[in-house]
């Protein structure tokens, strides 16, 4: 049999994604990376830019061409911008809130275009899997923000509704898709020292000096992009995994916005309404 098919976005210098990458390479994967900027690594690789609908179809498009089934998608790729909280009001990309748009809407759309060979990969070996990499804050996302309703906006709250959408978005893929063997698991992967919060900090030069200098601290105290990465890999192999959340490798309860059915529902419909104005 062939090598099982994966692909990591994500994939940057020092971050998660790549992390998992290596770790399934090393484990007899065939694995595809995707990272915004130029390859600086030696993984089969192809730009993408979540908040870019365009890029988006390409990369499917050449993945298809590629392959015709994978097996495992690993939606690492993701911003946190504004630690710093000075933002008043929303930043837009494509008319969206930024986290919204590349975090939830971006997401979901790679998702949809892979959706086809996921199922090919669930119909031939009754297992295939969605890992969303998500964050423990998700529980600071509001079912209101996530439907598009009127809210004081905070920079926080919007990075946490990305991720609570994507926590619910897993559990549709699971209810619709999970009788043909497809696996959602949203898994929150630790406090892990990456280049997340470089993108963030960006403009505060003061904080991100002093970050640049608590760096050797914050490796110490935080996990490394290794160890985070070997729950996923965990989760990507596990046969007694299942769709749900997850922090680290550990089923676990999310926040109760996420299990809200009734949001849920409704963020499909929305969700779906965006996926169909092409």
């Amino acid at each position: 049999m062939s090598a099982p098919r994966a692909i990591v976005t994500g994939a940057g210098r020092d971050s998660i994604g790549r992390a998992v990458a290596d770790a399934l390479v090393a484990d007899g994967w065939d694995v595809v990376v995707t990272t915004r900027g130029s390859s600086v690594d030696e993984h089969a690789w192809h730009p993408l830019d979540l908040a870019d609908r365009a890029s988006v179809a390409a990369f499917a498009g050449w993945y298809a061409d590629r392959a015709d089934r994978v097996d495992l998608l690993v939606n690492s790729a993701g911003i946190h911008l504004d630690l710093g909280s000075r933002w008043t009001e929303p930043q837009l990309a494509d008319g969206y809130e930024i986290h919204w748009r590349t975090n939830y809407l971006g997401t979901v759309d790679l998702t949809t275009a892979l959706l086809p060979a996921l199922l090919t990969a669930a119909d031939a070996t009754g297992d295939a899997r969605v890992l969303h990499v998500v964050s423990q804050l998700h529980e600071r996302g509001t079912v209101d923000a996530m439907l598009g309703r009127p809210v004081t906006y905070d920079s926080w709250v919007a990075y946490g509704t990305s991720k609570l959408a994507l926590v619910h978005h897993a559990a549709s893929l699971a209810e619709e898709h999970g009788a043909r063997g497809l696996r959602a698991i949203p898994v929150h992967p630790g406090a892990v020292s990456t280049n997340i919060a470089n993108r963030g900090l960006e403009t505060r030069p003061v904080l991100r000096r002093l970050r640049n200098l608590a760096r050797p601290l914050e490796r110490r105290m935080l996990m490394t992009p290794e160890a985070s990465a070997a729950h996923l890999v965990r989760l990507a192999a596990d046969p007694e995994a299942v769709s749900g959340y997850y922090r680290k490798s550990r089923p676990a309860e999310p926040s109760a916005a996420a299990l809200d059915e009734l949001a849920r529902a409704a963020l499909d419909a929305r969700t779906q309404e965006w996926l169909s104005a092409r």
